[in-house]
């Protein structure tokens, strides 16, 4: 019984205006992306060519791949061994 009322009450909380999103872009940048996208999803511009890659290829991309984990992920990174920022260039 306990099952049944927390359904219940999940599914009322998930159903109010509060969670819900306004549809449409809230930018123009927002819409150029929104608009991107969909024309990715739809395969719109997509080459007519077919990508392949050959087995040399895919060897070596998945060699590099597992080579990336040799390298430990230090704790902290030195912030005086990176690149200075200039404004202004």
């Amino acid at each position: 019984m306990n099952t049944k009322r927390l359904l219940i009450v999940c599914m009322a909380c998930l159903s109010t205006t509060a969670w819900a999103i306004e549809p449409g872009p809230s930018s123009a940048p927002q819409k150029g992306t929104e608009q991107w996208l969909q024309m990715q999803i739809r395969g719109v511009f997509a080459s007519p060519k077919l990508q392949t890659a050959s087995a040399t290829e895919r060897d070596l991309a998945m060699q590099r791949w597992l080579n990336s984990f040799n390298y430990p992920i230090p704790e902290f990174y030195d912030q005086e061994t990176a690149g200075k920022m200039t404004i202004g260039d």
